[in-house]
């Protein structure tokens, strides 16, 4: 078995990603090795680039390959419009819905007592900074409808109110629903029908 050391290294990192467990790893291990010209070699050389390019966006925390995200550079992007999500998975699925056309902010998660994440662990002051200093008329918190979620909510509508127009998703998303799981039909109407907060 030691020769196959590094076999068992890579199904052993695959078993980490999400949605893979060890049996379903060794299968697409296996199914990467068969089909090693097509699949294995140009995955390991696109894994190596992002591995040297990828970095997170300086302004709203999205990844990309620059220092500012290709949304935030958009001239096109800035509507007045910041809607405000807990990770990048979530602003990947917004942008799916094709539904919003201003910027981001990406938390890096939500506030949680248990976990000990505080308003300085997440990227909230930066979000206070932004609303400050650009043009900003709308805020919307497309935060997942958890409790952990709604509680980072409120705080930032504490910590805004007054200064900008604070709006939520509305109908479509439901209590425990997490963006990134949505169709794309949900989180359009949820966007249409956002609400005052």
């Amino acid at each position: 078995m030691s020769s196959n050391r590094d076999i068992d290294n890579l199904i052993e990192l695959m078993a980490k990603l999400p949605g893979l467990g060890p049996r379903s790893a060794r299968r697409a291990v296996l199914h990467l090795i068969r089909k090693r010209a097509l699949l294995l070699t140009p995955l390991a050389d696109s894994i190596q680039r992002v591995a040297e390019t990828a970095r997170e966006c300086l302004n709203c925390g999205n990844v990309g390959t620059s220092d500012i995200c290709d949304i935030c550079s958009a001239e096109k992007r800035a509507t007045g419009e910041l809607c405000v999500v807990e990770d990048v998975a979530d602003l990947w699925a917004m942008e799916r819905s094709g539904v919003f056309k201003g910027r981001y902010h990406v938390l890096g998660g939500t506030l949680s007592a248990l976990d000990a994440v505080g308003p300085d662990e997440l990227r909230i002051p930066r979000l206070i900074d932004r609303v400050e200093t650009e043009a900003i008329t709308e805020v919307i918190l497309a935060l997942n409808a958890t409790v952990d979620g709604l509680t980072t909510a409120h705080y930032i509508a504490d910590q805004l109110g007054g200064r900008v127009r604070l709006t939520s998703l509305a109908q479509g998303v439901p209590i425990g629903g997490e963006l990134d799981y949505l169709d794309d039909g949900t989180i359009s109407a949820a966007m249409r029908a956002r609400k005052d907060v």
